[in-house]
């Protein structure tokens, strides 16, 4: 058990940046929507362009955005299918968002950075461009039931600051540019920051966290529960096997990149749709903070049974 120990220790100081986030709220009164907007139009854009040009892109690594998106957006469908009536709310359709995704950027980001050697997180960041998508297209489409148009979902796409830069960064990337030596450990810094507010913004989110017997909806928190923390690590490594036994697109970094992806607790964008749909909000934050408390435990056991990074 001394590797579970050792990858637990490194990750716990992930959840000492959520508590700072909660503190920081509670007593100097930093605003979540201010260390949002840093997060979405400037540290992150720079965070995904630093490593998409650094990425070495061959067909392995490609299909990586392109399954996950697949995967992602088949299981949400299958959710919506199965839960989509199962409440008299929207909270199916909560369920349905939940259930393709994760919170593989403000979490797994951090996370990459701290497990994976530079090369292999920045490939993780390239893949996580796959759940930037999905949430913006196929899961605001299951969030609403279809009451959105394609022409209004790809509107919401264009707005991403970071899809820009994922472009830009493929573009310079296959046209040979790379960043200076001489810049590039200025751009570095940026991934140590993203992660730390990231994980403060988790903390600031609890701050409005009350307890109320109503916000505990068993059925929501056990299926979203099975499904994140069983099922999905389940199906990557299904897919792993098949690939190491049959198809040979990957290689075993690349597994690893799969199997992180696959056991992030809960995405904190579940909470903002459950807020825009009206779909009882605390119920949903209730939800992504177990998730991510249960992580403190799950994530080590996890990797620890996978065979360690």
């Amino acid at each position: 058990m001394t590797l579970f120990f050792i990858i637990l220790i490194k990750i716990f100081p992930l959840y000492i940046n959520v508590i700072l986030g909660f503190l920081s709220s509670k007593f100097l009164h930093v605003q979540r929507e201010s260390i949002a907007a840093l997060l979405i139009y400037i540290l992150g854009p720079i965070v995904v362009f630093s490593a998409v040009i650094t990425v070495k892109i061959d067909f392995s690594v490609a299909i990586l955005p392109i399954f996950l998106y697949v995967f992602c957006s088949v299981l949400a469908f299958s959710s919506l299918f199965i839960w989509g009536e199962s409440w008299d709310n929207p909270t199916g359709n909560i369920l349905a968002f939940s259930a393709g995704t994760g919170n593989t950027g403000y979490f797994g980001i951090p996370l990459a950075i701290i497990l994976f050697p530079p090369t292999l997180a920045d490939i993780y960041i390239f893949a996580v461009i796959a759940s930037l998508l999905y949430e913006s297209s196929t899961g605001f489409y299951v969030t609403a039931k279809g009451n959105f148009s394609v022409k209004q979902s790809l509107k919401k796409i264009s707005r991403l600051p970071i899809l820009y830069a994922f472009i830009l960064g493929i573009t310079c990337n296959l046209a040979g540019l790379k960043i200076p030596e001489e810049i590039s450990a200025y751009t570095a810094q940026f991934k140590g920051a993203y992660g730390i507010l990231g994980m403060m913004m988790l903390g600031m989110g609890l701050l409005g966290l009350k307890s109320n017997p109503d916000n505990v909806d068993k059925k929501f928190i056990s299926i979203t529960f099975i499904i994140k923390f069983v099922f999905w690590p389940l199906a990557m490594l299904g897919f792993i096997y098949v690939d190491k036994t049959y198809l040979h697109f990957l290689n075993e970094d690349l597994y690893k990149v799969l199997f992180l992806f696959s056991i992030v607790p809960l995405a904190g964008n579940t909470v903002t749709l459950a807020v825009l749909l009206n779909a009882k909000p605390e119920k949903a934050s209730l939800a992504v903070f177990l998730s991510t408390l249960v992580s403190i435990i799950f994530i080590p056991l996890a990797i620890y049974l996978y065979g360690g990074f």
